[in-house]
């Protein structure tokens, strides 16, 4: 596994959260009758708002960290947004532990203290924007929103339109229940059914393309549940609609960890690739989105951040645009 996580990323650390690099094979157990039925469906409802997270909060221990403004990157803010005050990122909550909503609804998560940390370094406020998935790099493109800040995997495709200050790595990693019969195998899954997020990387990717070469083999196709936010399609997989969840690694193990062992990890994590803020292409707001991003680096703010969301592997070390250091842009 540790091959498939190593490919070209200029100033990061290996990859894959700790959590995530051994994983338990499925055990297999058989419910029979209707009151182990209605057992499981009852505690299949009780885990969704384990699994959505609405009723949680920051993780124990949480404390809010936002540095003080930096003169000197606070000069390179674009004045119409330095007059506004305020940084605004498209977000689409539930994903945790990236973004999700605590009980009193307000947008939290591993992604918003580090947008909202490189906000303070510029010397504005943050406002994350609910938005749909699919809504939210048409709004950067049109300037609605200053950036998107949800999980967006920094891609060739999407460096068309887009620039991304790269700020973790992550690969795609599937679960399955602990229940099945058999173990899902990643590499080898036509005829199955797949919980997805719509529109992510895990959908169009992996899943989709799998499916193609299925097809193209002869063999049943996968069947996609696409799913319009990461905690719907989790929970797809443990009221048993689907055979496998595919996400984002840390989102998976998020939800694996919050199932009270009904899902598990299954196969590697593959398909390594950074998570960004996406900004518009060739704005005047990137690099300064990079220098703030470099400063929380630097001051020990991203590794503290990250930190109190568990998160200890695929940690940058120096600020990247598009996976390139800004030190080797700006020399």
């Amino acid at each position: 596994m540790i091959d498939s996580l190593t490919r070209l990323r200029p100033g990061a650390r290996l990859v894959a959260p700790r959590d995530l690099i051994e994983h338990q094979p499925a055990r297999s157990r058989l419910f029979r009758g209707v009151a182990a039925v209605i057992g499981t469906v009852a505690a299949s409802f009780a885990l969704v708002s384990c699994v959505t997270n609405e009723e949680e909060g920051n993780p124990e221990g949480w404390e809010q960290i936002v540095p003080e403004a930096v003169p000197e990157i606070e000069a390179l803010v674009p004045p119409a947004l330095a007059e506004r005050g305020v940084l605004t990122a498209g977000a689409n909550p539930p994903f945790p532990p990236f973004e999700f909503k605590d009980s009193d609804g307000e947008i939290i998560g591993v992604e918003m203290d580090l947008a909202r940390a490189v906000a303070g370094a510029m010397g504005l406020d943050y406002q994350p924007q609910e938005q749909d998935f699919s809504l939210i790099l048409p709004s950067v493109q049109a300037g609605t929103v200053d950036m998107g800040a949800s999980g967006f995997t920094d891609n060739e495709e999407r460096r068309e339109n887009f620039d991304f200050v790269d700020f973790l790595y992550a690969g795609v990693q599937w679960a399955q229940r602990v229940d099945a019969d058999k173990v899902v195998d990643p590499d080898n899954a036509c005829g199955l059914t797949i919980a997805v997020q719509r529109t992510t990387v895990a959908e169009t990717d992996d899943v989709r393309p799998k499916s193609d070469q299925c097809v193209a083999d002869g063999q049943e196709p996968i069947t996609v549940l696409a799913y319009d936010t990461a905690d719907t399609a989790a929970t797809a997989l443990i009221l048993g609609r689907a055979d496998a969840l595919a996400a984002d690694s840390p989102i998976t193990a998020w939800a694996v960890a919050r199932s009270e062992d009904r899902i598990e990890l299954v196969g590697d994590i593959f398909m390594a690739a950074p998570f960004g803020f996406a900004l518009p292409k060739d704005s005047d707001l990137t690099p300064v989105v990079a220098r703030a991003f470099q400063h929380i680096i630097d001051n020990g703010d991203y590794e503290r951040i990250l930190t109190q969301w568990g998160i200890e592997e695929g940690l940058l070390e120096e600020a990247l645009i598009n996976e390139v250091p800004l030190t080797q842009l700006t020399s």
